[in-house]
């Protein structure tokens, strides 16, 4: 009986680990700073439209986080991530890392510099959207897999 209950609190606290051990996979990490990158356009896109007031606080935590997590999405590509999580990253990611890496930068670069400039109405946010939009696209079009 004992060893029977011992074996199942084994078993649980694998299955327990599992979604932890998952959510350190690199194409996780990967998936999930891009969710944040689309949530903060989201967020500009809203305001961008009229959807949402103006906020800067809203305006620049969005900006941040695009930032922040563009400059850290290369380093979630090693060898070996190609596939699996169900991962959208395209092979020429690794085939071109180097250049894969500008475009992130890019993106990095683009969202600090806005947020140095800090838009301050609609339309302000409307112009960062289409400067952020283009290097995002640009950088689907090569490195994402069309689903």
């Amino acid at each position: 009986m004992r060893l029977t209950s011992l074996a199942l609190a084994a078993a649980l606290g694998c299955l327990c680990l599992s979604p932890a051990a998952a959510q350190e996979e690199p194409q996780v990490v990967r998936q999930n700073l891009m969710k944040e990158i689309g949530r903060s356009m989201g967020a500009l896109g809203a305001i961008a439209k009229g959807e949402k007031p103006y906020e800067a606080s809203v305006v620049q935590t969005a900006l941040e986080t695009i930032a922040t997590n563009a400059k850290a999405f290369p380093d979630q590509f090693p060898e070996g991530s190609e596939t699996g999580m169900e991962t959208e990253a395209a092979p020429a990611i690794w085939e071109n890392m180097e250049d894969f890496r500008t475009k992130a930068e890019e993106l990095s670069s683009e969202a600090e510099t806005l947020l140095a400039s800090m838009p301050a109405d609609q339309a302000a946010v409307g112009a960062a959207m289409k400067t952020l939009g283009s290097t995002c696209g640009t950088c689907h079009e090569t490195y994402r897999l069309k689903r």
